[in-house]
């Protein structure tokens, strides 16, 4: 029998296609999701890739109760991923007390239900932000945690010691923390991708809509940084090489390979790109030109950050692999297809 998975958060961006690598592996899914910032028409896309269709429930994970009865009804769940959690930096800002709501009461319920219902293995998803503007780079998951520049930032530090705390309190959890650098692209089949809600907070999708014709014009913030070219560095990640982390860090749980009850990984690809050579990497791979202009400095940006992926190359036997031209592409293909249906 497979081992059954609970997704939170399964039909987002990252959690789509982390649930279609997951059936692809052999694991039995059941997504529960508020559909905040997504819709359920993903389940259907993700039945057109894998041949299956998760199982879905419409709950949001700060419902005690709500939780509580899908653990009772789907018994022998083996582990969570817990992607369920507010995610816009500047809309953090506007709004601190929604996003520690959701974001740490979400996990504080998955957190104390788990030992009710004997689940065992708990992947978090956290965030590179986590690290500030690091002292070294690349950064490693030694470099210090340091003071968040946003209240999502901080919930993602907060939720990381809470995890910690639980498990060291002697609760029968193991864990696994991935922090993700900047995820972009979409399923090469393109069936699923990034579908924000309104005006993108993302850089890729902003430059597909300014591309394909949605948005008018593209801001670059700031071209002034002590950078090559002036524009901030990111490390950018093929979505699809991302999920296949929490394929990998799923198996290390349920296989006992950690090391410790609460392991961190860095999950990038160990390359710095600058959002400039970006959009001329996309305009290269496309054939768009793109309507983009520099504009000032944002808030609370980070000048430069590039994983250090060595640990979770060597202990989780997991890899980028995807090209940046390839993954701008997806991300292209993507908006095509969603532009032609929209029309």
């Amino acid at each position: 029998m497979a081992d059954r998975i609970l997704v939170t958060g399964g039909t987002g961006y990252i959690g789509s296609h982390t649930v279609v690598e997951l059936q692809n592996a052999g694991y039995e899914v059941i997504i529960v999701d508020n559909l905040s910032n997504s819709g359920a028409g993903v389940l259907d896309n993700i039945e057109k890739i894998t041949g299956i269709r998760p199982v879905f429930r419409k709950i949001d994970c700060c419902d005690y109760e709500a939780l509580a009865a899908i653990f009772g009804k789907y018994k022998g769940i083996k582990a969570i991923i817990h992607f369920a959690a507010s995610k816009a930096v500047g809309e953090s800002v506007e709004k601190p007390l929604m996003y520690y709501r959701n974001n740490l009461v979400s996990l504080i319920n998955l957190l104390e239900l788990m030992p009710q219902f004997g689940i065992g293995g708990f992947v978090f998803s956290s965030s590179c932000t986590v690290y500030g503007q690091p002292d070294q780079l690349p950064v490693s998951e030694s470099a210090p945690v340091k003071p968040a520049e946003s209240p999502y930032g901080n919930t993602k530090q907060v939720n990381e010691e809470i995890i910690q705390d639980t498990v060291a309190s002697g609760a029968n959890i193991r864990s696994v923390i991935l922090r993700y650098f900047n995820p972009i692209g979409a399923h090469p089949s393109t069936e699923i991708g990034e579908l924000p809600n309104g005006v993108p907070q993302n850089l890729v999708p902003y430059i597909t809509q300014t591309a394909i014709g949605i948005r008018e014009q593209l801001s670059v913030f700031g071209a002034d940084y002590d950078t090559p070219d002036g524009s901030c560095i990111r490390d950018f990640i093929n979505v699809v090489d991302l999920a296949k982390a929490h394929v990998a860090a799923i198996e290390r749980i349920l296989q006992s390979g950690q090391k410790s009850p609460v392991e961190v990984f860095n999950i990038g690809t160990g390359r710095g790109l600058s959002v400039l050579e970006l959009i001329n990497t996309f305009e290269k791979v496309t054939g768009v030109k793109l309507n983009y202009r520099v504009t000032d400095r944002r808030a609370g940006d980070i000048v430069k950050v590039w994983a250090d992926p060595q640990l979770a190359n060597n202990e989780l036997g997991w890899k980028a692999k995807e090209s940046i031209e390839d993954t701008l592409m997806s991300a292209w293909n993507w908006q095509v297809k969603i532009s032609k249906k929209q029309e």
